[in-house]
């Protein structure tokens, strides 16, 4: 079990943290959560937006849709910042998987980055990071869709519960 595989390795991860703590004290790190901690010792990852989207599904929408197509064109604007936030929003991690979006996995396997139409037109836009989905309302202006997708990437975690 997973008691006696830390037992094994009990002492490398001694030594680990005792060096780690050395260079970043506990105080300091304690204040950073798992995912701020990743893109600090990760840095922003290169997120190529043409295979995100050459990799997306679509329900309630096609790549067509005025929506879409002011979605795609808000997420190229983007700084680096902007797109690892999408990315964590709608999949819980910054992290592109190696093969690119076309690999990207849910909770049961291979599952491909999602948006979905949702019909509550005045709400922000909201995540199912079990399923790489985002449900994404249909905004009456591309100005709305941009100011709605940044203020949810910015404030909201999405539902890790999917």
């Amino acid at each position: 079990g997973i008691n006696a595989e830390y037992g094994a390795i009990k002492s490398q991860i001694g030594a680990f943290l005792e060096g780690f703590y050395e260079l970043i004290s506990r105080e300091t790190i304690g204040i950073f959560n798992e995912l701020e901690m990743e893109l600090l010792m990760c840095g922003l990852p290169d997120i190529d937006i043409n295979d995100l989207r050459a990799n997306t599904e679509y329900a309630g929408y096609t790549p067509d849709s005025p929506t879409i197509t002011w979605f795609w064109q808000a997420v190229s604007k983007f700084d680096p910042e902007e797109k690892a936030l999408l990315i964590l929003f709608v999949t819980g991690t910054s992290k592109v998987p190696l093969e690119g979006f076309k690999s990207l996995m849910g909770m049961s396997g291979p599952q491909r980055f999602q948006i979905h139409k949702t019909y509550q037109n005045n709400r922000l836009p909201s995540a199912h990071t079990c399923f790489n989905q985002l449900d994404l309302p249909e905004y009456e202006s591309y100005d709305k869709l941009e100011n709605c997708l940044k203020l949810a990437i910015r404030e909201c975690e999405g539902f890790g519960f999917g």
